[in-house]
């Protein structure tokens, strides 16, 4: 068992993650309060996929790897609420 972050590990997992950004879209209506939580849902996510870059040109490939957990889990966490489409891949996160 690998025990260690690769550049090759998390280039993987910057892939994965790029890709749920993608495809999870909004899906409640626009006029209601979850619309705003799914908003900050995303918006969440895509910080701290930002951040696992920033971190990763850094060099800090364990604090990247940690940033990209957290974005990918504010999106399953959305997709799993139904905040957002996510077209039933269950690849990508923990539906259907």
């Amino acid at each position: 068992m690998e025990d260690k972050i690769t550049k090759e590990k998390l280039e993987k997992y910057f892939k994965v993650t790029g890709e749920a950004l993608k495809i999870a879209k909004i899906a409640v209506p626009s006029k209601t309060h979850l619309h705003e939580v799914a908003k900050d849902f995303l918006d969440m996510a895509k910080r701290y996929y930002s951040d696992a870059k920033d971190f990763h040109k850094k060099g800090d490939l364990v604090t990247a790897f940690a940033a990209l957990n957290y974005a990918h889990g504010w999106l399953d966490a959305g997709a799993r609420l139904g905040l957002f489409d996510v077209q039933h891949n269950s690849r990508l996160f923990t539906v259907d």
